[in-house]
């Protein structure tokens, strides 16, 4: 039964290989790319000329035919025009900014209208998004978000879009069905509530050492009752997490490390989003960390940087729902 479905798809993948292109990152709407029918309010509009044609046969009657015939042309110039509405136009997709599993990833797409005419009234989605409407002016562009909520952590492809417009009068339906090789990064969901603090060792037995002191940073643990004032991390407790105290240590060649084994005993998802926590920690702290998972070790270092590129590995773990 699943053989069919299957069948179906990949004829229809070919043929939107052949009418639409390949998926780029870019591309122009011409002809062959364009498909127009009518509207429910334009089947509405052809039932009525052809009673008005029909009242005119029957009752022989000249001004019934130059009615019938004057709605007729009007309906052939919308017919063109609704085509004209997206003719031309270049959409290209831009990178989308990396999101936390379950917020809304948005694909930027810019539309760029080389004519003089205005385009209006496009309506753009994505499968399984909110539709965002927008005009674009003669010889002008604009930048549209378009919103997929709620993805699950991994790499997202975008999605197949649909560009529709029923200007001019909404009697026809033209539309287009953009496809474009673009991909989201989601992050795991950072772990809520108590998250016991890392203990720098790696799980490897290397690391600060437990004396402390001032001179480098070693983590973070939680706030004990008398802890120094200038040893809280503020920067933490702003963002609505439990107070934490940071911890210094004197070795000198002691790094912390986040690392896959020191979250025994959880399912893997539950491990990425108990280290995506200790990375935001650690960068709202300022701290140099460094990230080992399965296959992947990134060194110590600190900044946005580092931050995405450790999020980053964590969002391509194998084995996500994604």
């Amino acid at each position: 039964m699943s053989a069919v479905p299957s069948s179906a798809r990949r004829w229809a993948n070919r043929w939107l290989d052949h009418r639409l292109g390949v998926p780029d990152r870019e591309m122009r709407l011409s002809y062959r790319r364009i498909f127009i029918l009518p509207s429910r309010g334009g089947l509405l509009f052809a039932l009525m000329v052809f009673a008005i044609w029909l009242g005119a046969v029957n009752y022989i009657n000249n001004m019934a035919y130059l009615l019938a015939f004057l709605l007729t042309g009007l309906g052939g110039v919308s017919m063109i025009h609704s085509v004209r509405n997206l003719l031309g136009l270049e959409l290209v997709a831009e990178s989308p900014a990396p999101v936390f599993a379950g917020q809304t990833l948005h694909f930027p797409i810019r539309l760029t209208n080389p004519a003089s005419r205005t385009r209006y009234g496009l309506q753009l989605r994505l499968r399984g998004g909110d539709s965002v409407a927008t005009d674009v002016p003669g010889g002008g562009s604009v930048r549209v978000s378009l919103p997929v909520p709620g993805p699950d952590r991994g790499v997202r492809r975008m999605p197949v879009m649909r560009l529709h417009s029923v200007f001019p009068g909404g009697l026809f339906t033209s539309w287009s069905w953009p496809r474009f090789r673009r991909e989201g990064l989601v992050y795991p969901r950072a772990e809520d509530g108590r998250v016991p603090p890392p203990d720098g060792s790696g799980g490897d037995g290397e690391g600060h050492s437990a004396s402390t002191g001032e001179e480098d940073f070693a983590g973070l643990r939680r706030y004990q009752a008398g802890d120094p004032v200038r040893q809280l991390a503020w920067r933490s407790w702003a963002r609505g997490m439990e107070l934490q105290t940071k911890q210094f240590g004197r070795e000198d060649h002691g790094q912390l490390w986040l690392d896959w084994r020191q979250t025994r005993g959880l399912d893997t998802e539950r491990r990425l989003s108990r280290l995506c926590r200790w990375i935001l920690d650690c960068d709202d702290a300022g701290m140099p960390f460094g990230l080992r998972l399965p296959g992947v070790v990134l060194e110590p270092s600190s900044g946005p940087q580092h931050r995405h590129a450790c999020l980053a590995a964590l969002a391509r773990h194998p084995g996500g729902p994604a």
